[in-house]
């Protein structure tokens, strides 16, 4: 089964030929909310909004644990984070769509292992490519079926939130490498690894990070509602499209 975790501007899919919401409880405590399971275009799909269906858990709350070892307790088995981000990259301006193939993580006191219990063996996961190739390639040919344009590749810088960067942590952030920047994706990627899901992300650009672009001095808020709006319509093509593939219609 195929899950779709939404975050900003993608609190439900349209899409999604609902069958049933399932309240889910795990061992690392609730999730964001309750998993919606359905089709669409025939694939058995389940949906978990991150920041619950109000909008309501900040970044820094999420229970990251519990979403992902919910969707895996109900035999998902690839999982595709929607998240919108900064964009640093000359070129990531806003609507823009990316497909990440790097994280650098600078967020702190989040719960990023399953493997901590006081009878938990250490436990290492290779994280060398943090996102499944097989299902990035996936979501670029989907992308490729429907026209819709997608960057291939990108570093997604993961901050600690809620607040927004400064433009000196921007630029912080652009020497290390990063090409973007979000507060949601990480521990989330590395706790997929270890659960055994395949996890790659569609990054939509919301904004330009600080001190790039129109956000040179201050970033417009009130624009990035406009922009997640017409560019979440871009990624549910992109997801039918997917979907459509996974399910041969």
């Amino acid at each position: 089964m195929l899950a779709i975790i939404g975050g900003s501007g993608l609190s439900q899919l349209a899409s999604l030929d609902v069958v049933e919401r399932r309240v889910v409880r795990t061992a690392y405590g609730e999730p964001s909310g309750a998993l919606t399971f359905g089709r669409i275009r025939g694939c058995e799909v389940a949906f978990l909004a991150r920041h619950g269906y109000g909008h309501t858990i900040a970044p820094h709350k999420v229970n990251y644990r519990a979403n992902i070892w919910a969707l895996k307790e109900q035999a998902v088995s690839a999982v595709i984070s929607v998240a919108s981000v900064g964009g640093i990259r000359s070129g990531f301006g806003p609507g823009a769509l990316v497909v990440p193939d790097q994280i650098i993580d600078y967020t702190w006191g989040r719960h990023g292992t399953f493997f901590d219990g006081p009878d938990s063996q250490v436990t290492h996961i290779d994280f060398t490519e943090p996102y499944t190739q097989a299902l990035r390639e996936r979501i670029l040919a989907a992308a490729k079926a429907c026209g819709e344009a997608v960057a291939d590749g990108g570093v997604y810088a993961a901050t600690q939130g809620p607040r927004l960067e400064t433009a000196a942590e921007i630029d912080r952030l652009e020497r290390d490498g990063a090409d973007l920047v979000g507060m949601t994706g990480m521990p989330e990627a590395s706790l997929a690894r270890e659960a055994g899901l395949a996890y790659a992300a569609i990054n939509v650009v919301a904004n330009y990070a600080a001190g790039r672009g129109d956000s040179e001095h201050a970033i417009a808020l009130e624009a990035i509602e406009a922009v997640l709006e017409k560019a979440m319509g871009r990624v549910r093509r992109i997801i039918e499209a997917l979907a459509a593939a996974s399910s041969g219609t």
